[in-house]
């Protein structure tokens, strides 16, 4: 195996970690709706999760661990996709927002951190918008 390869398994590794608490948010109010399954489906293509995985998540999402990336745009690119599958159905649930700081500090923000992000990200995200639009929003003082 060369090292290449143990880096792709890697962030391969990451990347189901990441869906899976996707899908744990699409779930917290019961099943998953046809907007959350279309993020959901697009979101698999973009972390390069076949359909084989796409199941065993889909059946057993609390069984793949977070694997929080190293940089601070990742990470703020992975809680970008968690708020996608919230505001599939334009709305935020108290549970959905507790599993979502859950996941912010999981993530490797702090308390206060996340916290913030969160509600700057509830404000900004009211609309739709890219995540490149999401970024400089987000980070503008």
């Amino acid at each position: 195996m060369s090292f290449t390869d143990l880096f792709d398994s890697g962030e391969h590794r990451r990347n189901l970690g990441h869906f899976a608490s996707i899908v744990n948010l699409a779930a917290i109010d019961g099943e998953i709706n046809t907007d959350e399954e279309k993020v959901l489906k697009r979101l698999a293509i973009k972390l390069d999760i076949d359909e084989t995985e796409y199941i065993e998540i889909i059946k057993n999402p609390t069984k793949f661990p977070i694997n929080p990336p190293n940089s601070k745009q990742k990470r703020l690119e992975r809680l970008y996709d968690a708020l996608t599958i919230i505001f599939a159905d334009h709305d935020m649930d108290e549970q959905e927002a507790l599993l979502l700081k859950r996941y912010a500090i999981g993530l490797g923000f702090s308390n206060d951190d996340s916290n913030n992000i969160i509600k700057r990200s509830i404000k900004i995200l009211g609309g739709r918008l890219s995540f490149d639009d999401y970024l400089y929003l987000l980070e503008r003082k």
